[in-house]
């Protein structure tokens, strides 16, 4: 009875209780998504690289201080994709042996230059480019940057050359910390056309225990809203140089830290890339050249963070074991692994536990640790090139 006397009340009152819950209704949705447009943006197909949309409008000043100039390798060009354009080099003799370089995470091809630069003397013909993201090169915005994008953006630069890169044997790779763990995955997929394979602590098989696990929560889980992500990834980014490095402390400190504090933060695979001088004051003049352009990078690339983050995520850095058992089936003699001796990220023992069984041993594979830590290609470039002539008989 009490239900059909309401239904007999006055108008006014449920109409007024009516209204409130379809206001309450719509405020939480508009809420909701405005909160959705602010936190969790919507993605582009492409963001335009640095090379369109900042280096036109700068001064001449400022691009004078730029530590990587678009003129940085001879031979330079921009290949047109649907994935946004490709900043590629190639130079040295035409008819020299062919390597493709694969640089790292947080840095451009810059970093090789103290290998290319010296292959090409020897007679090689070089072929640089820059990942999706960074460097001169546009980043995909709604794509994960995993093994199938990078392996397509490397057929992408290999049909882009006026020579033939492409048949059984047509080039050598070499591929420095993550674009180590991409040589390995596009080599064992791709076993016939890579002649040679050289890797530089390359990534693939990082220990998963290695990562805090926070670090792995705050990327993988989805939880953390992506402008929040991108703001924590670009003041990591940002740290002073002297604080860059998670393991810059002597033995006798390490050994009295607790293991908690020991692993690393999914950044620390960017920045030790740019910076990891355990055993120095001060970095080098090259280091501070590599730090300030990813400084230049987090300033007018508007693509570097993104595709940081989305590397982070996907990209082969960990678990990559089915890819480099098929490195084992590789002709003996035809791949090298070259480890930083004070290497923190790519840590020789551990690779040497996990990885050298599952690529044939030292029977098949040329195995050597070289003076350093995770950024010795540009720091010690003089013993990766001594392994490498060894490796390649060159003289």
């Amino acid at each position: 009875m009490e239900s059909v006397a309401k239904c007999f009340g006055p108008p006014g009152e449920s109409t007024t209780t009516t209204a409130v819950v379809t206001t309450t209704v719509v405020t939480t949705l508009a809420l909701a998504s405005l909160t959705r447009f602010v936190l969790w943006p919507q993605k582009r197909s492409v963001i335009p690289g640095a090379l369109t949309t900042s280096v036109p409008r700068l001064s001449k000043e400022v691009l004078a201080k730029t530590t990587y100039k678009t003129d940085h390798f001879p031979g330079a060009r921009d290949v047109v994709t649907p994935y946004g354009n490709i900043r590629v080099y190639e130079f040295g003799p035409e008819d020299g042996r062919k390597v493709l370089f694969i640089h790292g995470i947080s840095t451009s091809c810059m970093t090789l230059s103290d290998i290319a630069n010296p292959l090409v003397g020897k007679g090689c013909r070089v072929l640089m480019f820059d990942l999706f993201g960074r460097g001169f090169s546009d980043a995909p915005g709604d794509l994960p940057y995993d093994t199938r994008l990078f392996v397509s953006q490397i057929l992408l630069v290999l049909a882009s050359s006026p020579l033939a890169w492409t048949g059984n044997d047509a080039f050598s790779i070499i591929g420095y910390s993550l674009g180590g763990g991409i040589a390995v995955n596009f080599a064992a997929t791709f076993s016939d056309m890579v002649e040679s394979l050289v890797l530089l602590s390359p990534s693939g098989l990082i220990r998963p225990a290695n990562i805090g696990r926070l670090s792995r929560l705050l990327f993988t889980s989805g939880l953390v809203p992506e402008r929040i992500l991108a703001w924590m990834t670009k003041s990591r980014l940002r740290t002073p140089i002297d604080n860059a490095v998670s393991k810059k402390r002597s033995p006798v400190k390490k050994a009295l830290t607790p293991i908690a504090e020991e692993k690393e933060d999914l950044i620390d695979v960017a920045i030790q890339e740019t910076v990891d001088p355990p055993s120095q004051a001060s970095p080098t003049p090259f280091e501070r050249d590599v730090i300030e352009f990813v400084h230049w990078s987090l300033d007018y690339n508007e693509g570097f963070v993104p595709s940081m983050m989305s590397t982070i995520r996907f990209a082969p850095l960990m678990d990559q074991h089915q890819y480099w058992r098929l490195l084992a089936k590789r002709k003996p003699g035809t791949t090298a692994v070259l480890i930083g001796e004070e290497d923190n990220l790519i840590q020789s023992e551990d690779y040497e536990e996990d990885a050298l069984p599952l690529i044939g041993g030292r029977n098949n594979v040329f195995w050597r640790t070289v003076p350093g830590a995770h950024n010795f290609p540009f720091t010690h470039p003089r013993g990766v090139l001594k392994a490498l002539y060894e490796f390649w008989e060159l003289k």
